[in-house]
């Protein structure tokens, strides 16, 4: 995986969500289990960010991020969604694919290049065409991995 964050295979995953809360709830709950932390902190974290602006980021896709104490360096999720959920993104698009970043709490340009790893990745459009169209948390992981692993060299 990239330097700039780690992301793990059972922190991918595709969910029916209906709304953002929803949706925030469920990528606490992920990062909780995938990286043993306090859901209702990385909830708490994620919405008081999400208070500041919207972190949908355009063309479908939203980077919901925060810093918590507990972890060493930036983690990921990707959430895929069943159905378009309205995120309030800048371009006015419901988003389909969720990336969570988690970076430790004191970790400040740590942090703004691991995002902007992600959203390099997202703006590459091979990598946005292939996530949007993958079927299944395999093949979500296995696109970011040979992603991430190409965006490292």
């Amino acid at each position: 995986m990239t330097s700039l964050f780690s992301i793990l295979p059972e922190s991918v995953a595709v969910i029916r969500a209906e709304t953002k809360h929803e949706i925030l709830g469920r990528l606490a709950g992920i990062f909780a289990a995938s990286y043993e932390l306090d859901p209702a902190e990385v909830l708490d974290r994620l919405q008081e960010r999400e208070n500041l602006g919207s972190t949908g980021f355009g063309r479908g896709v939203a980077i919901p991020h925060a810093r918590v104490p507990g972890i060493k360096r930036p983690v990921a999720a990707l959430l895929k969604l069943d159905e378009p959920v309205d995120f309030a993104s800048a371009d006015g698009l419901p988003v389909e694919l969720v990336f969570g970043l988690l970076s430790p709490e004191n970790a400040g340009v740590t942090h703004l290049h691991a995002l902007a790893a992600i959203s390099r990745l997202v703006r590459d459009e091979r990598t946005h065409e292939a996530l949007m169209e993958a079927h299944g948390e395999e093949a979500l992981y296995a696109l970011l991995a040979n992603a991430t692993d190409r965006d490292a060299a």
